[in-house]
């Protein structure tokens, strides 16, 4: 491709950028080498083995179920090996829900009717990215209907869900969650804004660079008018009550220190924290901490009580076997009680080579990463959500099912 015809003289220096910049990416288009702004790779299938395992029953049980020319029609591998979509996984959801009443829950968990939606903001800190996706994409494999929202204006989570906006370009993008929550005319419902992914029941909201533009609109709007009280809080609230009936958790992705941060507290019903087991991370939380505090007294100093479900604690990349971070841990446990989660997600090689692929490890095969680092990682990372799915449990006035599955699991990989 030949380069561009000369610039003009007088091309200021923003001009000169981004015309260099436009004429790499058309060499990248032509090589077939540019990101795409939406991943198109589809979701693997899932073994019988782990399906098995996804829903609570035992392979057997499904390998007659298929026999019997009941539930979905299972693909055929390799000798006669039997794997499913995840579509399918919840089509045997619901035909083992109606065909086993009594465990109709296990199979089924959507919210019922008089139980409130759940919106589970995941503060800014180690590895919150990384948790956010694996709760959100954890959710959606047991049954649940999932809403996940990126409210970082670098779209760390986005890339991850298979997202990639190149802003200075393109404009032709799938928007924000600013298009929701814009001051101006061309606000829009939130619904046009939510986005498929590859997971059955999971949506995603991206975050882009427009939402460095609604936090600096924010911020002028609170100062030049002397609000007592941040309306993008409001805002998000609002938006978040439009797809009330549709989800069954909301998984928000919190940016930082921000107004979108602080929307993102007032419409949660949970909030989790992630931290490091070593000092200068604890102190790091710490700090979030007292934002968090800071945002919740502003909320309730306008008169709008904040009674959140939960407040969790979180440890991640954890080394159980370094003396420090199990003194770290001790430091935690002591300062936060029953607060602190009881699993930890461990540091992990093959969670890294997860993210360096922009995918997680549900989306991956344990032979891509090494069978035995996968299985301790998803051992972590399945003990997390097991005891955070038990507490929505406690909060829909269920009782508690997942802690329980899990550690039969654990014990199944591990003799």
């Amino acid at each position: 491709m030949p380069r561009s015809e000369n610039p003009p003289q007088m091309e200021i220096t923003s001009e000169r950028i981004q015309r260099l910049t436009k004429e790499l990416w058309d060499r990248l288009i032509e090589r077939g080498a540019a990101p795409k702004f939406r991943d198109d790779r589809t979701l693997r299938s899932f073994s019988l083995g782990e399906v098995a395992e996804i829903l609570g029953v035992s392979g057997s049980y499904l390998r007659q179920l298929s026999i019997d020319g009941l539930g979905p029609t299972p693909e055929l591998g390799t000798a006669g090996r039997r794997s499913y979509t995840l579509r399918q996984i919840n089509e045997l959801r619901a035909y083992l829900a109606s065909a086993r009443q009594k465990e109709a829950l296990k199979f089924c968990p959507r919210r019922r009717e008089g139980e409130k939606l759940q919106i589970i903001s995941v503060a800014a800190g180690s590895a919150s990215t990384t948790t956010s996706l694996y709760l959100a994409q954890g959710l959606a494999l047991q049954g649940y209907r999932v809403l996940a929202i990126d409210l970082d204006a670098n779209g760390s989570l986005s890339k991850m869900f298979g997202y990639y906006f190149p802003d200075i370009i393109f404009s032709d993008h799938p928007a924000s969650m600013y298009a929701a929550l814009r001051y101006d005319d061309d606000r829009v419902s939130v619904r046009s804004v939510i986005q498929s992914t590859r997971f059955d029941g999971l949506d995603f909201v991206p975050g882009t660079i427009e939402l460095f533009r609604f936090e600096r609109q924010s911020r002028q709007r609170y100062h030049s008018e002397k609000l007592r009280y941040p309306d993008a809080s409001i805002r998000m609230v609002d938006a978040l009550k439009e797809v009330e009936e549709d989800y069954d958790v909301v998984v928000i992705h919190c940016g930082g220190e921000s107004f979108l941060t602080a929307g993102a507290y007032e419409a949660a019903t949970g909030v989790l924290m992630t931290v490091r087991p070593q000092m200068a991370d604890i102190a790091s939380m710490a700090m979030s901490v007292d934002y968090y505090s800071h945002s919740v007294s502003l909320i309730e100093k306008a008169g709008r009580p904040v009674n959140h479900d939960f407040t969790k604690y979180l440890v991640t990349r954890h080394n159980p076997r370094d003396v420090s971070q199990q003194e770290a841990v001790a430091l935690l446990r002591d300062s936060l009680g029953d607060d602190l989660l009881t699993a930890a997600v461990w540091e992990s090689g093959a969670i890294r080579q997860a993210s360096m692929k922009n995918q997680s490890l549900y989306e991956l095969s344990a032979g891509e990463v090494g069978r035995s680092a996968y299985e301790q990682a998803m051992e972590t990372l399945n003990s997390t959500n097991a005891e955070v799915m038990d507490i929505l449990s406690k909060i829909w006035g269920r009782p508690p099912m997942y802690v329980a599955r899990a550690s039969r699991t654990a014990g199944k990989a591990s003799s």
